[in-house]
């Protein structure tokens, strides 16, 4: 009898597993487009940090992006269960935050000074410089970041799992928040650390057809590694503005209902309508993020400049 119960629960919590592990498959493939912006977004954010500390600032914002998923999953079944009208404002407020990130950037050189830019790559690039400082507000600002996409991910994949019980729910949200953060951040270090593997390969000795093969590999990974960093720049602002965008417009129902008319006119084009149904939704989403980011942007310099005219 004692066996047979004890089968039996060994059976249930297989038929558990095997449930949990379908939902977060399900969850991982709904989150798969967010991913790719997550980590164009996350290897632009450590680009500029000296060769010695890339690792370092990897694992830092890793550790924070795990923390921040360990509150957004919990909060997100909260809010699930207790506020589920609070779940788009909220999301929307990130939205807004990510597309303003997006304008304050492409808008720095002329927010600020010439001497602060030094400064900055200074501490960056020369030993001799405290680099706390400069790091921490680079991990910092990559964590914020950090915070709002793992909000959209834990959202998509809640919405994935929403009619299980509450056990599997949790169990398939966590397994999602890390393997989502591992994928990540494995994919952040071994991309700013491709030169590095470049350089040792081309460095390698030896005539025999093996080595001269692995220097010619290791020189085309150091030709490409700087520009794979400098396309993971532009794509990680655009998908700032993609992404936030993307949230906003779903959160205006009169504007995301007008995004789906205009992308399906662009899909009924002949001969081109397969590519331009492809691409419109996310030029749509696009320009959405970079006019409220441009808005949001004149709102906070307006702001600070009234706060400075009554000081």
């Amino acid at each position: 009898m004692a066996a047979a119960s004890l089968f039996a629960l060994i059976d249930d919590i297989a038929s558990v597993l095997d449930d949990v592990a379908l939902m977060s498959k399900v969850a991982a493939k709904k989150t798969a487009g967010v991913l790719g912006d997550d980590l164009a977004l996350n290897a632009q954010q450590v680009a500029g940090v000296s060769p010695e500390r890339e690792l370092p600032v990897v694992w830092a914002v890793g550790v924070g992006s795990l923390k921040n998923k360990a509150i957004l999953v919990p909060a997100a079944l909260a809010i699930s269960a207790f506020a589920p009208w609070a779940i788009t404002p909220l999301l929307m407020a990130g939205g807004l935050y990510l597309c303003y990130e997006g304008c304050e950037k492409l808008a720095h050189p002329l927010l600020h000074d010439g001497a602060e830019e030094a400064f900055a790559h200074g501490a960056l690039t020369d030993p001799a410089r405290d680099l706390r400082v400069v790091e921490k507000e680079k991990i910092a600002g990559a964590i914020r970041t950090d915070f709002i996409l793992s909000a959209e991910i834990i959202v998509i994949a809640l919405g994935t799992v929403a009619g299980a019980p509450f056990g599997q729910q949790v169990a398939a949200l966590a397994a999602i928040a890390v393997l989502m953060t591992v994928g990540v951040y494995g994919l952040v270090a071994g991309i700013v650390k491709l030169d590095d593997a470049g350089l040792y390969l081309s460095r390698r000795t030896g005539a025999t057809l093996t080595r001269r093969a692995l220097r010619a590999f290791g020189g085309v990974l150091l030709g490409a590694a700087p520009r794979l960093m400098r396309a993971l720049s532009v794509l990680g602002t655009l998908a700032m503005f993609s992404v936030g965008g993307a949230i906003l417009l779903h959160g205006i129902p009169p504007a995301s209902a007008l995004a789906h008319s205009i992308a399906d006119a662009a899909g009924a084009v002949p001969r081109v309508g397969g590519v331009l149904a492809l691409l419109t939704p996310a030029l749509l989403d696009t320009v959405a993020g970079l006019v409220a980011g441009a808005l949001a942007l004149v709102g906070v310099l307006m702001g600070a400049r009234v706060r400075r005219a009554h000081e």
